[in-house]
């Protein structure tokens, strides 16, 4: 049986079991789809990450993101995570490198502080027509924890890669409550072609950061996720857009994770429309795992 290496990286984390966990294998040249998406249902990340080489001549390699379910377009935790791995080991070298994706071809930066860069798309933000109760419902939250900040930031959709419902919360005991209901949550992020929905505040834990967030994607088999890039970078701009932020703040620091005990940070570099999110990975565990042959036609079942 053919085996590959398999690392579990936790992104966003300055020590191990922080942060958010992603699934690496950074040889992955030759897996089909199938058992990709098979590996990672074994690893159990959240997203894996699978480096393979370019096949476009604009990138220096090509990286596949799945979730245990299916194939993801682009994930930030798992960039971060691939590449601090693959720096760690010698594969790549401080500086700029580009990777190709599904969602489109997008620059990396490692840094020899252990710091990984990556650019996101640019920033599509548009205010949606939800009735605020309907969301505080889906929450499990009291409408007047959403009223308090939403006549300056309208509920909206904000868009780097991946669309996120980003909700303002008033205060950080009230993102601590939050009792979601998933089929509600669901039905809400449908209404508004939406991944997921990031309630954040900007109450803080430390004095450092900006926002404290949380991110509930359960259309994607995701209950809550520990510590999410794609949505800090997609709040960070929107609150930028907004003028929720002072303008002599160069960089939005987003807390998340500390509720489901895997705190991590994401900081962001944005103008409101290019967004650059950056962070550290941490390797967790490493180790071999064997592939599943791949699927042959005579392996289908018709029914």
């Amino acid at each position: 049986m053919e085996t590959r290496q398999a690392l579990l990286v936790d992104a966003f984390a300055d020590e191990p079991l922080a942060g958010n966990p992603a699934g690496v294998v950074p040889e992955a040249e030759g897996l089909t789809a199938d058992q990709m998406r098979a590996v990672a249902s074994e690893l159990g990340a959240s997203e894996t990450g699978f480096v393979l080489p370019a096949t476009d001549s604009d990138a220096d390699r090509r990286l596949r993101f799945f979730s245990p379910e299916r194939e993801v377009d682009l994930c930030g935790h798992a960039t971060v995570a691939a590449h601090a791995a693959l720096a760690e080991r010698g594969v790549v070298e401080d500086g700029q490198h580009t990777m190709a994706t599904e969602a489109g071809v997008f620059e990396v930066e490692t840094k020899e502080n252990g710091m990984v860069w990556m650019e996101q798309g640019e920033a599509d933000i548009r205010t949606v027509d939800l009735d605020e109760q309907r969301v505080a419902d889906a929450l499990g939250l009291d409408v007047a924890t959403l009223r308090d900040v939403g006549a300056d930031l309208p509920l909206s959709v904000a868009d780097t890669g991946v669309p996120w419902l980003v909700v303002p919360v008033n205060y950080f005991e009230h993102l601590g409550s939050i009792d979601p209901d998933v089929t509600a949550i669901e039905e809400l992020c449908r209404a508004v072609d939406a991944e997921g929905i990031y309630p954040f505040t900007f109450d803080t834990i430390s004095g450092r950061s900006t926002l404290h967030g949380r991110a509930f994607a359960p259309l994607a088999g995701i209950a809550e996720d520990p510590v999410t890039g794609t949505a800090a970078g997609a709040c960070g701009a929107y609150i930028r857009r907004h003028g929720a932020i002072d303008s002599t703040v160069e960089q939005v620091v987003v807390e998340q994770g500390h509720f489901i005990d895997r705190p991590g940070t994401v900081t962001v570099d944005t103008d409101g429309l290019e967004v650059w999110i950056g962070g550290r990975g941490v390797t967790s565990l490493s180790g071999d795992i064997t592939v599943p042959p791949a699927a042959e036609d005579d392996d289908i079942i018709e029914i």
